[in-house]
């Protein structure tokens, strides 16, 4: 990163962050160097070694806190691939954007009118497949606990397994991959250490049968009771 592009802007903080008590102190200066980084080209390029050697903190701190601001809705990660489909950028885009930039997200903007259900629906299933290419890539951006978790529980396939497998199933496998990252993020990530394969697939099999509307959260809350 040159320095120029570190200095050249200001760091934009709406009241929407910072007074948002889901975020830590740390995430709400990320966000505020994101806009920062944005300003130039729209979105920013710059990977979790700056943002960890700027923080001083690992790289898997960084990727929690990007995490987290994704999930809610600050920012839109978006990786490029090339025709072997290696990684090979990411781009970050602001979501909450009250200030004119160059080049805004085109589906980013927070919304001006109500999010119907098909709205709310495309940005979640936007993430669970994001989550999903970089797992699958054994992407740094996984942070290196969790893989281990969905390694130990054989949720992490190769390419080839995948291919052979019914659209259906990848979809169930990137719900349940989706929901347990979401448990890591949150105070109940202990109970990691106590899912089994088994439960996880029965569990969302049976809420699968029940709550198709709000079969994630439902997921989630039944694994939660399970565990706890």
């Amino acid at each position: 990163m040159n320095e120029e592009n570190k200095i050249n802007y200001y760091a934009i903080i709406p009241a929407t962050v910072r007074y948002d008590k889901e975020l830590k102190p740390a995430e709400k200066l990320l966000y505020g160097e994101i806009t920062s980084l944005s300003n130039q080209n729209g979105y920013c390029y710059a990977q979790n070694k700056y943002f960890a050697e700027l923080y001083n903190v690992t790289n898997g701190t960084v990727s929690k806190w990007l995490s987290h601001l994704q999930k809610l809705n600050y920012i839109k990660i978006e990786i490029k691939r090339n025709e072997k489909q290696e990684i090979i950028a990411r781009h970050i885009y602001i979501m909450d954007i009250p200030y004119g930039q160059k080049k805004p997200y085109p589906y980013g903007q927070k919304y001006q009118y109500p999010m119907v259900k098909n709205d709310i629906e495309n940005i979640i299933n936007n993430n669970i497949d994001d989550l999903f290419n970089l797992i699958i890539d054994n992407s740094s951006e996984i942070p290196r606990d969790f893989y281990l978790v969905l390694e130990n529980l054989e949720f992490v396939y190769t390419i080839d397994i995948l291919n052979r497998m019914q659209e259906d199933k990848i979809q169930i496998l990137k719900n349940i991959i989706y929901v347990l990252f979401e448990i890591y993020n949150s105070q109940f990530r202990v109970i990691l250490s106590k899912v089994e394969r088994k439960t996880l697939i029965n569990l969302y099999l049976i809420a699968e049968e029940h709550i198709p509307e709000d079969l994630l959260n439902y997921y989630k809350k039944s694994i939660i009771n399970k565990y706890t």
